[in-house]
């Protein structure tokens, strides 16, 4: 079965009611970071505002932003980084009414035909079959290791077993990562498996633990350290397989957010948690694919800053976006914040993590 992407199909704007529709305001912002009275907040969805009568679609969006005119066109600001002067557009309406448009329905298929009010098990669960989730992923990153750019997100729990880091690194080997987004943990955890055969100090494949393997992550941390960078402790040889060693031989792109529990961290880890955030945002931004495993705190903040579309070649599609991780309250915990387009997966990741692998290479 070949993949098709959906058709956008985008507002009517010649219709009456988009004609009628005023300019949207735009105000200045009085000072740096902070956006005038009423100002218009970002959604995920395809937004479009009206200025001097011409219908304008804010191409790089993201959620809990401002609608700032930059240049001509219409970008998503974070308040952080909004500047004296700036022109923001102010209005709370979504219909057109103050010349803001939000197009949620954009992917939708036009049909005529009704859908069935009451139906059983429209929720996704632990119980839901996900045989049909996993065909149609195996199909999407065929599709987008040539014609995307797929982002993961990973915690430290995708480097504790041997099959899923070593299925990880296959992914990488075989174009199905464009970059990779995670914290101190999975890195650390990851080398570790590398330079010390174990993750928090257990076996990555028997499970068992080490003689003093408490020091082994922190032993490792040390290590990377010495050497003044991880590309360099891999180039020494100290490590020649899993995650990270895939992503610096293929050139694979790897932001390393951390946290104030952070044990070290690795030379790499952003301390400053706004600059980890634009360097994430950097790799955001060309995303069509996000996949996150295993991290509630990475996955809400990459999901935060995830719209539901991209313009590719001036053509708009869809990003499509996956949470994936055993508890049902991770998963839905994206869902609670707003990233409505999310498609969630309840199951052990590492299962999940050899299951694509397997999937993407039996399909050639």
């Amino acid at each position: 079965m070949s993949f098709t992407l959906p058709e956008y199909h985008a507002p009517q704007f010649s219709l009456p009611r988009f004609q009628s529709c005023p300019d949207a305001r735009l105000d200045p912002a009085p000072r740096d970071g902070v956006a005038p009275e009423g100002y218009h907040a970002t959604s995920i969805f395809p937004e479009y505002f009206k200025v001097n009568g011409q219908w304008l679609l804010a191409e790089e969006s993201r959620m809990d932003c401002v609608a700032v005119l930059r240049e001509g066109k219409m970008a998503a600001v974070e308040f952080r980084n909004l500047k004296a002067g700036e022109p923001v557009v102010v209005g709370r309406t979504e219909d057109g009414s103050e010349g803001i448009y939000v197009h949620a329905s954009g992917f939708e298929p036009v049909s005529g035909g009704e859908r069935e009010t009451f139906a059983f098990r429209q929720g996704r669960s632990r119980e839901t079959a996900y045989s049909m989730d996993y065909d149609s992923i195996y199909e999407l990153l065929r599709h987008e290791r040539d014609h995307g750019h797929i982002v993961w997100v990973l915690g430290p729990a995708c480097a504790f077993d041997a099959d899923a880091r070593s299925a990880f690194a296959s992914l990488v080997r075989g174009g199905y990562v464009h970059a990779l987004l995670a914290g101190n943990a999975l890195a650390t955890h990851d080398l570790e498996a590398g330079y010390l055969r174990t993750a928090l100090g257990q076996d990555i494949y028997t499970q068992q633990s080490r003689p003093n393997g408490h020091y082994n992550h922190i032993d490792t941390i040390n290590a990377v350290r010495a050497h003044g960078s991880t590309a360099a402790f891999i180039e020494s040889g100290a490590v020649e397989d899993g995650i990270i060693y895939e992503c610096v031989k293929h050139a694979v792109p790897y932001v390393l957010v951390g946290s104030v529990r952070d044990d070290g961290p690795l030379p790499e880890v952003y301390g400053n948690v706004y600059e980890g955030q634009n360097a994430m945002r950097a790799q955001v931004k060309q995303a069509t694919t996000v996949i996150c495993m295993a991290s509630t705190l990475h996955t809400v903040a990459t999901g935060n800053m995830t719209p539901s579309y991209r313009l590719v070649d001036g053509v708009v599609r869809p990003v499509y976006f996956y949470s994936v991780d055993i508890s049902e309250f991770a998963v839905n915990k994206l869902r609670d914040r707003g990233s409505l387009s999310v498609r969630t997966i309840v199951t052990n990741v590492q299962d999940f993590i050899v299951n694509v692998a397997k999937g993407v290479a039996a399909q050639g």
